[in-house]
């Protein structure tokens, strides 16, 4: 097998599950991990994995529930607004696993996370683009938050990269299983909701070698795919009208 590239998808404070996940991909040291975002939230254990991903100096993305965080942090003046839609999205989980105290070096390294990169033949982002704005005019609002603009594209945003994407679980996407991986029109979406109690699956992707590992964050199953056999090509046109909306 050749060196790899490793992109784990949306974690959400699966600390247990994400060590099974890394010890099964096991990446060696010169092998770069990129994680997608949303590292934090609805999960019992985002500290742990905050410091397990900045200890190991892997690249993380910005996720949205990030973005809810470093506002809440920021923004005295909206505080009483905004905390309550952080604290209902799944960070009372966050501030729990931190004893309601998060530390400043956790704080400073979450504000240095990128809200995308470019890997040359990939572009990783946590939530997706908007089909119809250039890069230089798009910002956090929609490379953390987007979803059906950009699903519904009906050609690639890129013609020679592949985006891949967290922040969607898959299983809302029409004809979608739990645990699948969803692909569009130049695009990938590796969210297979670890902590949601329909799916549970964490899923790491070799993109190198086109293999996915996936981990049950409740029952602890470990599986493995290629790419190809747990990948679903959805229609464009369906995402709007088809789109299962979750329920935490």
């Amino acid at each position: 097998m050749s060196s790899r590239r490793i992109i784990i998808g949306d974690v959400h404070g699966q600390y247990d599950a994400l060590l099974q996940l890394m010890e099964a991909i096991a990446p060696q040291e010169k092998e770069p991990v990129y994680f997608l975002g949303d590292l934090i939230d609805r999960g019992p254990n985002s500290a742990q994995v905050v410091e397990f991903v900045r200890q190991h100096r892997y690249r993380c993305l910005l996720g949205n529930h990030e973005q809810m965080l470093l506002e809440v942090l920021g923004s005295q003046r909206m505080m009483g607004e905004m905390l309550p839609g952080w604290l209902y999205n799944g960070g009372n989980t966050t501030l729990f696993s931190y004893n309601h105290k998060i530390p400043q070096d956790h704080i400073d390294w979450l504000k240095t996370l990128p809200l995308y990169l470019d890997l040359g033949d990939i572009w990783l982002v946590h939530a997706g683009v908007h089909p119809h704005l250039p890069l230089e005019e798009q910002d956090a609002t929609h490379f953390c938050w987007i979803r059906d603009e950009f699903h519904s594209m009906p050609e690639p945003f890129f013609s020679d990269k592949l985006i891949i994407t967290g922040h969607t679980i898959t299983f809302t996407f029409p004809g979608v299983s739990p645990g699948q991986l969803v692909a569009g029109a130049g695009w990938l979406d590796i969210d297979t909701g670890a902590y949601h109690p329909h799916s549970n699956w964490l899923t790491g992707l070799d993109i190198t070698n086109r293999l996915v590992y996936q981990v049950n964050t409740k029952d602890k199953t470990l599986r493995k795919f290629d790419l190809e056999d747990i990948t679903t090509l959805i229609n464009p046109a369906e995402v709007y009208t088809k789109r299962v909306q979750p329920t935490p």
